[in-house]
């Protein structure tokens, strides 16, 4: 496909928005796909840090 402008590019033949918009909402998706687990497992291991320091204050 040929655009004569960078205007042309990004008005996709009148259907820019929606190209854009499935574009941003796709790396959206992705970028929640990394940092949710990411985030998940940082409170995993504080988590178990805690109740590793409670068990050894116990005994």
């Amino acid at each position: 496909m040929f655009f004569e402008s960078f205007g042309e590019f990004l008005a996709m033949g009148g259907h820019g928005l929606y190209v854009w918009l499935s574009y941003g909402f796709g790396l959206f998706i992705l970028i929640l796909n990394i940092l949710l687990p990411l985030q998940s497992r940082k409170r995993l291991l504080v988590e178990q840090a805690r109740r590793l320091r409670r068990e050894e204050a116990r005994s």
